[in-house]
């Protein structure tokens, strides 16, 4: 490949996460991605095809490149999120892969809450099952922008149109309940390559594109929230040295809106106004900044500001407020417990919380919401309230992905327990 560096740190990077129950394909799908999109190297090829001879397979064994975490699965350590990363000449991916089975929903929580697409495998033996609905619901509970579902296994029902447009009526006609805004189908065989990277001949009555021509194109510069200034202050940058005597800068991820040399400001919680005077990055000074952007802002006043402090504009502020209603996911072995006493983290701010209230358990085959059993436990989601120390300065989950999501933590073993998204 001739790109050099720039092109490729320049290029745009897709997140996305696969879902589906264990024997879905998802690693199978997987390594046919990599392996026909040629992001694997030819040894490491060579050795899969080796075991899979050794193991009197008939085709090389796909899913070998992505179960090389199996062996220590076995020795009982559990991984949680195995992340993969590629690249094709038009775009760089981050995979999340997640395992399918039912008590492990907050992996799928954790893989995905930062992803631009969800791929959700179904078997076409099997349509649409219960852990189906459980990954869409998740999908849509975490905003996942783009969903992809691949019906998968094509060539052990014939390539035959009719089971895939059965599946595709059946999800869809469940879809239409959740907050969900772009679903695609994609008929495929992960273990003879049909529809991943390369054009199936054996499903030429289907019309629509392969999965990576998908991944490479689908549009993701609107997924961040650009309109609403979001900078929530990391760290404060005082050299104090001669050469930077008066430098004041403020560092961190920008989390929605653009910020440009000369806007007008405001930081929280002080109130007070400033105007930004400098946006310096890694590579040198910028005129504008926008999500995902790591930059370190300078501003006209000398304002006292700390770690956990939001730059926002003067006329769109976010909520500000101790009370706040959050659909959470559970994932500790210990129940969520009213008045329950935890630190929570949001950006870069940490204060400390109460469980004032748990409203509802959501059941999640149904939809339906659970007002009598309120015991919140591993891989539950239910809609609780809290009660903070300090004010957070929140969005609504589905206006800003960053500002409106929240973790808590057990404060005696410091463990994660939830992860949360602000109604």
């Amino acid at each position: 490949m001739s790109h050099n560096i720039e092109d490729y740190e320049k290029m745009e990077l897709l997140r996305f996460t696969t879902a589906g129950s264990v024997d879905d394909g998802k690693s199978t799908l997987i390594g046919r991605l990599l392996y026909d999109s040629k992001s694997i190297f030819e040894d490491q090829y060579e050795q899969i095809k080796a075991t899979s001879e050794r193991r009197g397979e008939e085709e090389v064994n796909l899913a070998l490149l992505t179960d090389g975490l199996k062996s220590e699965r076995e020795q009982g350590i559990t991984i949680d999120v195995a992340y993969r990363y590629f690249a094709t000449p038009k775009r760089k991916f981050i995979i999340a892969d997640t395992p399918g089975h039912i008590q492990y929903t907050r992996n799928m929580v954790t893989g995905a809450s930062t992803a631009n697409v969800a791929l959700i495998l179904i078997d076409a033996r099997n349509g649409v099952i219960e852990q189906t609905k459980r990954h869409a619901i998740i999908a849509s509970l975490l905003q996942i922008p783009h969903l992809v579902v691949c019906v998968n296994k094509m060539d052990l029902v014939d390539y035959k149109e009719e089971a895939y447009e059965k599946i595709k009526d059946d999800f869809s006609e469940f879809a239409s309940k959740l907050d969900v805004k772009d679903v695609d189908f994609i008929p495929i065989s992960a273990l003879k390559g049909d529809n991943v990277v390369h054009k199936s001949e054996k499903m030429d009555w289907f019309g629509g594109t392969t999965l990576m021509y998908y991944l490479e194109n689908v549009h993701i510069g609107s997924d961040h929230n650009l309109i609403d200034v979001r900078f929530p202050v990391q760290f404060v940058i005082r050299p104090y040295n001669d050469e930077y005597h008066d430098y004041r800068g403020y560092s961190g991820r920008v989390a929605g809106g653009s910020l440009r040399k000369g806007d007008e400001v405001m930081v929280l919680p002080s109130g007070f106004t400033s105007k930004i005077k400098k946006i310096d990055s890694f590579d040198g000074e910028l005129s504008e900044a926008f999500p995902p952007m790591s930059v370190t802002v300078l501003l006209e006043d000398n304002i006292d500001i700390s770690r956990g402090d939001m730059i926002v504009r003067v006329n769109n502020l976010p909520d500000n407020s101790q009370d706040i209603d959050i659909m959470i996911s559970w994932f500790s072995e210990k129940p969520l417990a009213l008045n329950g006493k935890y630190t929570i983290l949001h950006t870069t701010k940490e204060a400390r919380c109460i469980v004032k209230d748990i409203k509802y358990r959501l059941d999640i085959n149904t939809l339906s919401r659970d007002l009598e059993d309120k015991e919140i436990k591993m891989n539950d989601i239910a809609r609780i309230s809290l009660r903070t120390t300090l004010p957070l300065f929140t969005d609504p989950y589905r206006q800003n992905r960053i500002t409106g999501s929240i973790i808590l933590v057990d404060e005696g073993t410091n463990k994660t327990v939830g992860a949360g998204m602000i109604i």
